[in-house]
C-alpha cells in the first residue's frame, strides 16, 4: 500500500551489489603505504685541541597511511626495520668516520642517549653492529589510518678522538659522510603478526648527511724569563725560557711579543720600581738571533705549524753590556699573542 504524498525508493540487489563494489575499488587506488625521513645532524664548531666531547642530533620519523579498504583495518600489522651503514665517510672498527679529503673524523649514531656501544645504529652494511631499528606495530581506526612515530638519533663526537685532527688550507673545514643506498626503509603491511624483517617487504633508502666543521683555534702559555742575581753588567747576561703553543693539527701560526710595558719591541727594558731606573734586555727564538717582537722596526715572530699537540717555542733573553744601576729589582711584562 503507498500513503498519499509518499515515495518509496527501493535499492535493487545488483544496484547495492554495484555500490558495494566501487567502494572497493575506490579504496584499492588509495596505496596503503609507509615513508620515513631523518634529518640532517649536525655538530657545532669542533675545536679538536679542546678535549672535549661533542654532541649533536637528528630526527627520525616514520609515517604509514592505511587506506579504508586495508584488509582487516581493526587490526593491521606494521612492520619495519631501519638500517644503517657505514656512510661515504666510511668506518674504523665500530665507529664510523666523517671525511675531509682524506682525513678522518671518527662519531658514531646511536638510538639513545647512553652512547653506549649497543646503542649504535646499524644494520647489516655496517659488520661491526648489525643492530638496526625495529617496529611490529598494531594500528587500526585508533590511528584514523594513520601511524606516525619519530625517533631522536643521538650523535657524538668523542674528545680523546680528535688528536690530530686538523683543518685544511689554515681554514675552518667541514667533515661529513652521507648516507645513500647503505641506508634503508624496509617494511611490510599484512594482518599476520610476526617479527620485523629488514630484508623482505618494500624498501627504500634512506638519505641523510652527518657533518661537523672543525675550527682553527691556539692556546700559549709561558713561564717567567729569569736573569737570576748580576753584580755588575760589564758583560752580556743570558737566560733561557719556554712559550708552549697549542695549535690544531695543519693550522699555520705566528706568535709575536709586544715592546713590554717599559720600552719597544726593538729595545724592551726592566724597571725598578723603586727608583725608576731600567735596564736594557732582549728576547730572541734563538741565542743571540733577531729580536723576537711583532714584525716591525726589524723584529721577527715565531711561525710555526700546529700539530694538535702541545709545542715548547724556546725564549732567548740577554742583558746586553750596559752601565749597572742601582742593586734592586728589576722587572717588566711582555705579552705574546698567537695569530692563526
Amino acid at each position: 500500500m503507498k500513503m498519499p504524498g509518499t515515495t518509496i525508493w527501493r535499492m535493487s540487489p545488483a544496484l547495492a551489489l554495484a555500490l558495494l563494489l566501487a567502494l572497493g575499488s575506490g579504496a584499492a587506488h588509495a596505496a596503503d603505504s609507509c615513508s620515513a625521513k631523518m634529518t640532517d645532524v649536525v655538530f657545532a664548531d669542533v675545536n679538536p685541541i679542546s678535549g672535549s666531547d661533542y654532541y649533536a642530533s637528528g630526527t627520525l620519523t616514520v609515517s604509514c597511511t592505511l587506506a579504508l579498504g586495508f584488509p582487516s583495518l581493526l587490526l593491521p600489522n606494521i612492520t619495519y626495520c631501519l638500517s644503517l651503514g657505514a656512510g661515504s665517510g666510511g668506518a674504523n672498527g665500530g665507529a664510523r668516520t666523517l671525511a675531509a679529503g682524506g682525513t678522518r673524523l671518527p662519531y658514531n649514531l646511536y638510538t639513545d642517549s647512553s652512547y653506549a656501544g649497543a646503542a649504535v645504529w646499524g644494520g647489516a652494511a655496517m659488520p661491526a653492529n648489525q643492530t638496526p631499528i625495529r617496529e611490529a606495530v598494531l594500528a587500526g581506526l585508533l590511528g584514523l589510518g594513520v601511524y606516525t612515530k619519530s625517533y631522536t638519533i643521538y650523535g657524538k663526537i668523542a674528545g680523546s678522538a680528535l688528536a690530530g685532527v686538523g683543518t685544511s688550507g689554515d681554514a675552518d673545514t667541514v667533515y661529513a659522510s652521507s648516507f645513500g643506498a647503505d641506508a634503508t626503509f624496509t617494511y611490510a603491511l599484512s594482518t599476520l603478526v610476526g617479527p620485523p624483517s629488514c630484508t623482505t617487504g618494500i624498501t627504500t633508502t634512506l638519505p641523510f648527511q652527518v657533518r661537523a666543521t672543525v675550527v682553527n683555534n691556539c692556546v700559549i702559555n709561558a713561564g717567567n724569563l729569569s736573569f737570576g742575581n748580576s753584580d755588575v753588567l760589564t758583560g752580556a747576561v743570558r737566560a733561557s725560557a719556554a712559550l708552549g703553543v697549542q695549535c690544531t693539527a695543519n693550522s699555520a701560526y705566528r706568535i709575536a711579543l709586544n715592546g713590554g710595558a717599559n720600552g719597544s719591541v726593538a729595545e724592551r727594558r726592566m724597571r725598578n720600581a723603586a727608583t725608576g731606573e731600567m735596564v736594557r734586555y732582549l728576547i730572541s727564538t734563538t741565542p743571540d738571533g733577531a729580536p723576537w717582537g711583532d714584525g716591525t722596526a726589524g723584529t721577527t715572530m715565531a711561525t710555526g705549524t700546529g700539530t694538535g699537540t702541545l709545542q715548547s717555542l724556546p725564549l732567548h733573553g740577554r742583558v746586553p753590556a750596559q752601565r749597572t744601576p742601582t742593586p734592586g729589582e728589576y722587572k717588566d711584562t711582555v705579552t705574546a699573542t698567537v695569530y692563526f
